[in-house]
This record gives C-alpha cells, structure tokens and sequence, in this order.
C-alpha cells in the first residue's frame, strides 16, 4: 500500500521522486550543521589557543564556503532528480552548479589568500629584512587579481561563452593593449625596482622633488605619501623609481648647522675664550654626537665678527632634535651674555671727517 502511494504521480513527477528529493535537501542541511558545528568548530577552537590570527582567519575562509557548498551540492543533486525535459531543468542546473561552484571556490581562495598574508605578514615581522614586509601586501594583491581572473574565465566558460574566441581575440589587440597599458607596466616594474633596491620602506620619511612626508604604503602602480599637512600624495612608481629619493629616516644622527654673529667690541682674546666655551658646551651636552663638531671663527662680516658652529645631535628624531638644537642656541646665548658680549644684528656706522680750513 506504501508502495502504491509512492508510485502516484504529482505533476510530472511521483511522490517519491519528490520524497527522494526532499530528503537530498534535508540531508544537504544536517552535513552543513554536522561540518560546521561540529568539525569547523572543533578546529576553531584549537586555532583561537594559538597566537596567530592566521589560522583563525584560515578556518573562518573554508567554513563559509565549505557550509554554502553543501547546500548548492544538495539543491543540484533535488533538482537533477526532478529534471524533466519540458523544463530543461538538467540543463540550466548543470551550468548553474558549476558557476555556483566556481566562485565559491574563487570566495574561498580569497579568503585563504588574506590568511595567508597574515601568515606570512607575522614570519615577515620576525626577520631583519625589510623586503618581506613590503612584498607581502603585494603578493596578496597580485594573488586576488590571479583568482578574480581565473574565476571569470571558468564561470564564463561553464555559462557556454566561448573563452578561446575571447582569448584570440585579446591576441590579435595584443598591440593596442600593450600601448594602451605601458604606463601601467612602467608604474608595476617601477614598484618590483623600489622593492629591490629598497631605497626606502613603509614609515620611512622621504623627501624628492614633487613630495615630502611618510610612506604608507608601497603599491602594485603607486605608493601613497602621508605628507606632514597630513595630506594623502599618490606617486605612480615609474616616478619614484627614477626620481632622486632622500631618506631622512636613514640618517645615523641629525646635523645642527649655524652661524653666530657677535659685534666688533669683542677683542680677540673674547673671541678665543667664546669658541673654547662653545666647543665646551657641545662636548658636554648629553645628546651631542662627539664623533665630529666644528666650533671656528670663520669670517670678519659687514657688522659682525662669524662663529660656525657644526655639529650632529645623536637623535634623528625630529621633535628631539629641534629641542637639542633649541638647548644649544640657549647655551650658546647664556655664554655670550655671562661673557658681557652682544650678539650682532646688521648696523652701519658712519664716520664723518672736516677738512681743516684752508689758510
């Protein structure tokens, strides 16, 4: 009698086809409570005891997918039991899993991509090199673009367009897209050179001639400069790579360079005891480099007599150095004043002479 009443037909079907049908559903949809409730979280768990994020990211990527999976795998496998061919169902759920399927895969991939980004972001903050921390971010970039293209050729190609007329096609404009495109290429070979000879890295502060401010970041056609008005500078790298690139943050010690002018009062024997003093205070100040400094009365100006004074504050830091540099003009203002002199400012004197009357 069972038997019977799953022989009966509803439509084009019988009601066990469509019982088969509904139990591939239902089934579809324990396996995807089983994978994720119980594997996925599984090994979720075992990845959140670890200190990397990676692994968390890496299980969170395949879980989506995987549990979305199930369920398309469960509606095509319902639907190719219920194909008949009035509705060319077969045939449009046969395409459709197979899209389906494809960007699925592409969803998964990208997400393991930033997985393993992260992964290797963490072995790369390990290393000394700075090489591995700026190509990493491009690597992953170069890695989505990869999958993004490959995902749409499969998917237009399981959608019945034909993918080899569409690649002869870009061979026979090969040409006009090579010229059309060789900035871009410029701009990609300028990044791979500055990642080579690393003339700088993301957080250095570099100045040329177009931008001067902080590197944030060094991208597949630009790098981005956060300039000191906290403005954002995109430079396409085809320019950097040829530009002449000065590194501030390559700089062992922080040079201070000045002239001290004092007036003409000043006797020899002061100008003697001024540099002595000077040069004292320098040897003496914590955040002087004393490798190299010059204190020397250089020059007999219009109104002043010259004090050069050069030297190196051991910090590159800027603020830092602006207050040793601030400490040193003070210094130096203290010994002119103790020693009773006067710093010089531009002044004239004129000398009038009377001729003595004819007799």
């Amino acid at each position: 009698m069972d038997l019977d009443i799953l022989q009966k037909s509803l439509g084009p079907w019988t009601v066990g086809t469509l019982a088969t049908a509904l139990g591939i559903l239902l089934a579809a949809f324990v396996a995807r409570a089983v994978v994720l409730n119980v594997l996925a979280r599984r090994i979720r768990t075992w990845a959140e005891r670890t200190e990397s994020k990676a692994d968390d990211m890496a299980v969170d990527a395949v879980s989506g997918p995987v549990g979305s999976l199930i369920l398309i795998a469960g509606v095509y496998g319902a639907l190719r039991l219920l194909a008949v061919d009035l509705l060319e169902i077969e045939v449009w759920a046969d395409r459709l899993f197979r899209v389906l399927t494809v960007l699925l895969i592409a969803w998964g991939l990208f997400r393991l991509t930033d997985a393993a980004g992260e992964a290797f972001t963490e072995l790369a903050r390990r290393t000394d090199n700075d090489l591995d921390d700026s190509l990493v971010p491009l690597l992953r970039k170069a890695s989505k673009v990869l999958i993004a293209l490959l995902a749409f050729v499969l998917a237009a190609q399981n959608m019945g367009y034909s993918v080899s007329g569409l690649i002869a096609g870009l061979g026979l404009g090969g040409l006009a897209f090579a010229l059309a495109a060789k900035d871009t290429l410029a701009n990609l070979f300028g990044g791979v050179t500055i990642l080579l000879d690393r003339p700088f890295k993301a957080g250095d502060w570099i100045t040329f001639d177009g931008a001067d401010g902080v590197v944030e970041e060094i991208g597949l056609r630009s790098t981005r400069i956060r300039t000191f008005a906290k403005t954002l500078t995109t430079v396409p790298n085809q320019t950097l790579s040829n530009a002449v690139v000065e590194n501030h943050s390559l700089m062992p010690k922080r040079r201070i360079k000045m002239t001290v002018g004092v007036t003409y009062s000043t006797t020899s024997e002061q100008m003697r005891t001024l540099v002595a003093r000077v040069e004292g205070m320098l040897k003496e100040h914590a955040g002087i480099d004393q490798e190299f400094m010059l204190v020397k009365f250089t020059d007999f100006n219009s109104s002043s007599l010259d004090l050069f004074v050069y030297c190196f504050s051991r910090t590159t830091d800027w603020a830092e150095h602006l207050q040793v540099r601030q400490e040193v003009h003070l210094g130096i203002m203290d010994i002119v004043e103790e020693m009773g002199l006067s710093i010089a400012f531009p002044t004239r004197t004129v000398h009038l002479a009377r001729a003595e009357a004819e007799a």
